[in-house]
């Protein structure tokens, strides 16, 4: 295949569990998935990963070297120019924009529409789109933020019982439970000291199911989630005839609990993070033709 440079796009969509490596040549997208790619935690790995990617996806291609095609880089664990400019030169990449994960996520779940995003996977971050332009809050990692992700709810859930042990929190089948599964108080606190954030998120489901059930702690925990996120939108800026969109594996969970201003203009995303990369890969194609 002979890449158009009018055409061809190349996009990068990376976080703590997979990366996705794309391009979209002459209307026709082909991708590549690797594994874990977070910059700030293992820059070598994630580099490593996102390589493999663009070697497969250069085979696929029948290109020899997509290192000038145009180019939308987002990954976790971008927290600065420095970081950005260090992962640009070590991929070789001459016309490429590297930031964070989010950008990517807001315009594939927005398209250019109006509107709230707030993902809620293990970690979360919450944004607002106006005219473009993007807002952003959270996506500060699991020990200063991360607030309604599923390793908040794992995480706040052990907590609630440990408090229940001490007769300060009710008893409920969840508490009982999380009691139980982690062999009482003590085995909580081990659990807990060398827990990652995806081992406190396979907590969530078991609240998210207890809460389905009426269980009082588990409602207790989802409310909090919800309010941090309609008070945080607000902040942001976000206005009632604005779309939400919930995105990541626990933020439908949320629905129930949001002030019905918010209920009532809850949206489907549009498509995906890697959609959203490869539109921005475009912009940035435009910028240089």
């Amino acid at each position: 295949m002979t890449e158009s440079r009018n055409s061809a796009v190349l996009a990068v969509d990376g976080g703590g569990t997979r990366c996705r490596v794309a391009c979209e040549v002459n209307g026709v997208t082909h991708c590549v998935e690797t594994g874990a790619a977070n910059v700030s935690t293992d820059f070598d790995g994630a580099l490593a990963q996102i390589q493999v990617g663009l070697d497969t996806l250069s085979r696929q291609v029948e290109v020899t070297d997509l290192r000038d095609w145009p180019a939308f880089i987002g990954l976790a664990g971008v927290t600065d120019a420095a970081i950005a400019g260090r992962l640009r030169d070590a991929l070789g990449l001459t016309c490429a924009r590297v930031e964070d994960d989010r950008p990517a996520a807001v315009r594939g779940a927005l398209g250019a529409q109006d509107g709230l995003v707030a993902h809620c996977g293990t970690g979360s971050f919450l944004a607002v789109q106006v005219d473009g332009a993007i807002r952003f809050a959270g996506g500060w990692g699991s020990v200063l933020g991360d607030e309604a992700s599923a390793q908040w709810v794992g995480r706040r859930a052990l907590s609630e019982a440990l408090c229940a042990h001490d007769g300060t929190q009710v008893q409920t089948g969840l508490m009982q439970k999380l009691l139980a599964d982690l062999h009482g108080p003590a085995g909580i606190v081990s659990f807990a000291g060398s827990a990652t954030p995806g081992q406190f998120g396979s907590l969530a489901p078991a609240v998210t199911s207890a809460a389905q059930a009426g269980d009082s702690v588990a409602v207790e925990i989802l409310k909090a989630g919800a309010d941090y996120i309609a008070e945080t939108a607000k902040r942001l800026g976000w206005q009632s005839d604005r779309a939400v969109c919930l995105t990541g594996g626990i933020a439908g969970h949320y629905a129930p609990y949001l002030p019905d201003e918010m209920q009532s203009v809850i949206r489907p995303p549009q498509g995906e993070p890697l959609t959203g990369a490869l539109a921005m890969a475009k912009e940035i194609r435009h910028e240089h033709l």
